[in-house]
């Protein structure tokens, strides 16, 4: 074989083996390529223009939804629409439109109520950025919900009809008959703050007995003391405030706050044998029409700056362990909270409270009116 025939044959082989060599790397390339294009998607997905508007559902009060309203369509140039209800009242809402979902977030409710929409697939899972600054009792574990604060129930009183010498000092305390007609309470089942406290006072001595019995005869007991049912919290505060009724029972952040903001004559005593204390939390609702906005909305309400200005301006108790310079009535309160398995008590408050509505509400009154 020539020269030149033998140098062409070898050339050609040589060509041939980079020919092969490109394809397998080429090859090599094109299996990363999927991971980086997702990653590329990824990155353009978060930067979407979020949907133009966000319907939250709230049991938070005018004040404060209107207030955060404000501040997000400022920052975020989306309409920001809520509707204020009782915490009770959203998850029934919330329920009753599971197969066409109208809200987005659901801002506010004890974490027994969030339980109890987790168990029935109401809503969507997120874990937001400030996770790390959650404690474990804050949140839920599979992040359904997470807690933006914490509440401690107290006993409420007109400070202008009794003194603090003279005002109740434990739960037992509001069964003294030198309290009839003077009680005024928030409607139970149409809110989640009530709702927990009459709960509570059934399982003090369930947790022993495993029997409501005693508890519901404590409940049955404060009936008889009790002159009215209020329709929403605002009926309830003015009732107390005029002198209609000197005392209720509530939460303590509220009555900080109409104490020191709307100048009402109240103040609380933090029941000495303990107190539930829930966590508030917010969650997304499964399937929200609008899930950019909801969690732009999710992360914008939970801000270190928000968790102050909600300490500061409305008096909510942070459950973010990262927020520094508190308000002292939050530093210096001694909480004693009342040891609850929460379980069982969303398991078993349901059956209480009905019990409450149909067999102990206004009995004696009914039958004095017979």
């Amino acid at each position: 074989m020539d020269s030149f025939k033998k140098n062409w044959i070898i050339c050609f082989f040589v060509g041939a083996l980079l020919f092969v060599l490109a394809g397998c790397m080429a090859g090599g390339s094109s299996e990363e390529t999927p991971e980086k294009a997702s990653k590329d998607e990824g990155n353009a997905g978060s930067s979407e223009k979020l949907e133009d508007k966000v319907v939250v559902y709230s049991p938070h009060g005018s004040d404060i939804l209107s207030d955060f309203e404000k501040q997000f369509e400022a920052e975020y140039d989306v309409d920001m629409q809520f509707l204020d209800m009782g915490s009770q009242e959203i998850l029934d809402r919330v329920r009753s439109e599971k197969n066409n979902p109208q809200a987005d977030v659901w801002w506010g409710a004890p974490q027994v109520n969030f339980d109890k929409a987790k168990e029935e697939g109401l809503l969507a899972k997120y874990k937001p950025s400030y996770a790390d600054a959650l404690p474990d009792m804050y949140h839920d574990e599979d992040w359904m919900w997470s807690g933006t604060s914490i509440t401690p129930e107290v006993i409420l009183y007109n400070t202008k009809e009794i003194s603090p010498e003279e005002a109740p000092q434990d739960w037992d305390d509001l069964l003294d008959p030198k309290w009839k007609d003077e009680i005024i309470i928030r409607y139970p089942l149409a809110s989640g703050t009530m709702r927990t406290i009459f709960s509570a006072m059934v399982y003090r001595t369930y947790q022993e007995t495993e029997s409501p019995e005693e508890g519901y005869e404590w409940l049955q007991k404060l009936d008889e003391n009790t002159k009215e049912y209020a329709a929403n919290p605002e009926i309830m505060y003015n009732q107390v405030a005029k002198g209609v009724g000197s005392l209720s029972v509530w939460n303590m952040p509220d009555t900080v706050m109409l104490a020191k903001e709307k100048g009402y004559p109240f103040d609380y005593v933090i029941p000495e044998s303990g107190t539930p204390v829930l966590t508030e939390g917010i969650a997304l609702v499964k399937d929200a029409p609008h899930p950019k906005a909801a969690k732009a909305f999710y992360e914008f309400v939970n801000t270190k700056e928000a968790a102050k200005l909600l300490a500061e301006k409305y008096y909510r108790i942070p459950t973010r362990e990262d927020i520094e310079d508190l308000p002292g009535w939050i530093t210096e309160t001694d909480i004693k909270p009342m040891d609850i398995d929460w379980g069982l008590f969303q398991e078993k408050s349901q059956e209480w409270m009905e019990h409450w509505d149909t067999k102990i509400k206004n009995t004696e009154k009914d039958k004095s009116q017979q």
